[in-house]
């Protein structure tokens, strides 16, 4: 079982859930602020529970007392941050298709987004409930209890950046509000630039003065310099998106301040998404943790597992797959591949961890058949075989992490900045090669090192892994006609759309209860 610090019920007030009538919407507590944090020991359990709000979706799990009481966001599959982020950065692209017809499933399938999708309200309202978490915790949070409260008041903050930073890239110009702001106030809106404004000197400062702890200092879970550091690189390589002006050579400093911190890649890439990817992992610098009997819930990696398992392929492919590691709830049989991702896979690719026998969506994208199953995420130990499966420790709920951080994504954020800036490819070449000797394929030369190599390099590295949205956007394809995959737009030939789709619309509830905010163009 893994190692959490225990997560203590605080009173927190979630603004901005406009769905209800009442703006200050309390979850279900045990105990309230002034008793939790008049203890150190009170203060690490509400910092928990500022960490456990990726994991979880309410005080019981896997349904009940859910954090967020709104109707029509159910905890299973709108209300889990790591569910509704992916299926906002994976399904509208050519990594992932849902053959589901939940309301709003297919919208996100065809880059048809609506402002009262239940799926984006979910993600929506799940973020700035994890901000508000935040805020309470540094509004509270007691430097005299201790030195260590310091780093958690930094650890906090980090959060909330990653939370604001996901707030820009899907929603661009969302409410904005800090442990400076009243209680019940209708929050003013903030945009793209200001927001990426706020996001790096909040990171700046608690890097540059050393709030959070050092590099691979701290317990397994929790922020420290090089997720920051990492963070920072992410936000440098795509601010031409957020502010109109690039920053390629702080994308490339801050890539290497990670690089330079002491990680290495984990020898086999199969194991990085096991149930133990929690031991001896060097690559990964800050996961989303999950327990099967700690953290139940039908979102994380539970709902990666489930979503895209059948049964029928777990006999037909059983030397590949050995098994899902889940028995019970099992096998959904819903999310596929289209053929633009297992295409840029070159024979032996070891990170190709798919099967089936269409590639393509064909004409019919409601098959199972249509479309290859991925079988990166599973709930089985590394160094199973066929035969002697190391199971994780529960039947129905994972126990495997989800990389939010990790080494590899910081070599191909290095690699891409380098060559966009004009800077030199020589160590660039060598980072990139470093992943493909790992995945059993040919290295390349400087020559070879274009943008869109790199672009198709962090398919085959990070597909599944919610980044392929933002990297689309950022290269100018994701709503463009000129890289168009298989029912892109809705039609089975791909087709452009309009580019108001590089952002998604802020839920019309939020915007009837909130008169200072306005709609994203042509909303």
């Amino acid at each position: 079982m893994k190692k959490y610090f225990r997560i203590l019920t605080i009173i927190v007030p979630v603004l901005l859930l406009a769905s209800c009538t009442d703006l200050d919407i309390y979850p279900e507590n045990t105990s309230s602020s002034e008793i939790v944090f008049s203890t150190l020991e009170g203060t690490k359990g509400a910092l928990a529970k500022v960490y456990g709000a990726y994991s979880l979706t309410g005080n019981e799990g896997p349904n009940g007392k859910p954090d967020l009481p709104i109707p029509g966001i159910d905890e299973g599959s709108n209300a889990d941050f790591l569910r509704t982020f992916f299926n906002h950065q994976e399904l509208p692209t050519e990594e992932a298709h849902c053959l589901w017809n939940d309301a709003g499933i297919p919208e996100l399938n065809d880059i048809n987004f609506t402002t009262d999708d239940k799926f984006t309200s979910g993600l929506y309202y799940r973020v700035i409930m994890q901000i508000m978490y935040a805020n309470e915790f540094i509004r509270n949070a007691k430097e005299d209890l201790g030195a260590e409260v310091k780093n958690f008041k930094a650890e906090a903050r980090f959060i909330r950046a990653f939370d604001y930073w996901v707030l820009m890239d899907i929603f661009g110009n969302p409410p904005f509000v800090t442990e400076n702001d009243g209680i019940g106030i209708l929050p003013n809106q903030t945009n793209r630039a200001e927001l990426f404004n706020y996001v790096e000197s909040e990171l700046l400062d608690i890097t540059n003065n050393n709030l959070l702890k050092a590099s691979k200092t701290n317990e397994y879970g929790r922020a420290d310099q090089a997720a920051a550091f990492a963070l920072l690189a992410r936000l440098y390589l795509n601010a031409e998106v957020y502010t109109g002006t690039a920053r390629w050579a702080d994308a490339v400093t801050y890539s290497k301040k990670v690089i330079d911190a002491g990680y290495s890649l984990k020898g086999n890439y199969e194991d990085l998404f096991l149930a133990d990817n929690d031991k001896n992992n060097p690559e990964v610098i800050l996961s989303i943790t999950y327990d099967g009997t700690r953290t139940r819930l039908d979102g994380g990696t539970t709902f990666l597992i489930n979503c895209t398992f059948n049964g029928d392929y777990k006999t037909t492919y059983a030397n590949k797959l050995i098994e899902s590691g889940i028995y019970d709830n099992s096998n959904w049989s819903g999310y596929r591949t289209r053929k633009e991702l297992s295409d840029k896979f070159d024979a032996g690719d070891k990170r190709n961890l798919l099967v089936g026998e269409n590639p393509a969506l064909g004409n019919d994208p409601t098959t199972f058949t249509n479309g290859l199953m991925v079988y990166k995420y599973r709930n089985i130990k590394s160094g199973s075989t066929v035969g002697n499966v190391l199971n994780g420790s529960d039947r129905r709920y994972a126990d495997t992490d989800f990389p939010l951080f990790r080494l590899a994504e910081q070599y191909l954020i290095y690699a891409e900045a380098a060559v966009r800036s004009g800077g030199s490819k020589g160590e660039a070449v060598g980072y990139i090669n470093q992943l493909r000797a790992r995945a059993g394929v040919s290295n390349i030369n400087e020559a070879q090192l274009t943008t869109n190599f790199i672009l198709d390099e962090r398919a085959r590295e990070l597909y599944w892994e919610c980044h392929r949205r933002t990297d689309l956007i950022r290269y100018g394809v994701f709503t463009a006609g000129d890289y168009r995959w298989e029912w892109k737009g809705g039609v089975q030939a791909g087709r452009s759309v309009d580019s108001h789709f590089n952002l998604f619309p802020i839920p019309a509830s939020d915007l009837n209860a909130n008169t200072n905010l306005t709609q994203n163009k042509n909303y």
